[in-house]
């Protein structure tokens, strides 16, 4: 019943909201399915990721390019995240051999080597960027809208969850959260940790390659510049304060942090506040939501809702 609320809900948002808030329910849409692979690596792989948003490049660029040498949008977008897949089955299958910061370290190190590339490579655009990607089109039909954008990103998300709920009621589901908790001990019990983990590092990356080849068609333009560290981070953090290790926890964190960002733009752009307002004001939404959830809600907002809603059914039974 409540996966129905919600799912009708998603679908009415995009006709109900103003025109001028249709290209921000498009971004924090993306940024929610990129979200949704972060929290099924940490919160049930057990592997902390600071090079989230290498991937969703790879996937931008990939569909970009294709679209731009002429291949039909539906199966350059299809490639974004086969080659992000890819692309995290080659870097993943030396690095997942880390553990804890130094994994994060060497995923972070992989995004500034990404950049890098791709501001020197001419073949993408260079510093400058890669420019007159097409609208995304099935056949004759093409999406000019942000309307259009919403619910394509909209089936993005629904594609990621599904996946998500899927692995997660699995077995390999079952063995990542026995490894999560013990590797040795699920490593003895036969569990393929090594295997399961690469797989899941794989598949939360198609989800951020499925993401950015979508924003490759929505922006129509791509430089290494929109793809930056901080990024990786915010999907880091929306994790984190969503709840890891749900399904849910993703999107309320992606809702929470995007229009919480939003707002403080908003305040740091008004007249008389000085430049740097607001990219300070961002570094500070995330340092204190960070300390806040580590303070006052360790497992995030979902499962404190959760535990809260539980506590008030039993008080009610024990009437």
């Amino acid at each position: 019943m409540r996966l129905a609320v919600a799912a009708g809900v998603a679908l009415a948002l995009p006709l109900l909201l103003p025109e001028r808030h249709l290209a921000t329910f498009v971004l924090l849409t993306l940024a929610a399915a990129v979200t949704v692979g972060v929290s099924l690596l940490m919160g049930y792989a057990g592997q902390v990721s600071l090079g989230q948003a290498s991937f969703y490049a790879i996937g931008a660029y990939t569909a970009g390019l294709l679209a731009v040498r002429g291949v039909p949008p539906v199966p350059a977008l299809l490639a974004a995240p086969m080659v992000a897949a890819v692309a995290a089955v080659l870097i993943g299958f030396p690095l997942l051999r880390l553990r804890g910061h130094h994994l994060a370290f060497a995923t972070l190190a992989v995004q500034l080597i990404l950049l890098s590339l791709l501001a020197q490579a001419d073949w993408a655009g260079g510093a400058i960027g890669l420019q007159g990607i097409p609208r995304f089109s099935v056949g004759d039909v093409a999406l000019r809208d942000d309307i259009g954008y919403a619910y394509l990103a909209l089936l993005v998300l629904s594609i990621a969850l599904l996946v998500s709920r899927n692995v997660v009621s699995s077995r390999p589901g079952r063995g990542l959260r026995a490894a999560a908790t013990s590797e040795i001990a699920a490593a003895a019990s036969g569990v393929p940790v090594g295997g399961y983990r690469l797989t899941v590092f794989a598949l939360s990356a198609a989800f951020a390659g499925l993401a950015g080849g979508v924003y490759a068609f929505y922006l129509g333009y791509l430089a290494p510049g929109s793809f930056p560290v901080l990024l990786s981070i915010e999907y880091v953090v929306m994790a984190v304060v969503g709840g890891l290790g749900t399904l849910a926890g993703p999107v309320v964190g992606a809702v929470l942090i995007v229009v919480l960002v939003q707002v403080l733009n908003t305040l740091g752009t008004m007249p008389g506040m000085p430049d740097y307002a607001p990219s300070v004001l961002s570094y500070a939404v995330y340092a204190l939501l960070l300390v806040g959830c580590v303070l006052f809600l360790p497992r995030g907002v979902v499962p404190a809702l959760r535990a809260a809603a539980t506590r008030r059914t039993a008080r009610a039974a024990d009437r």
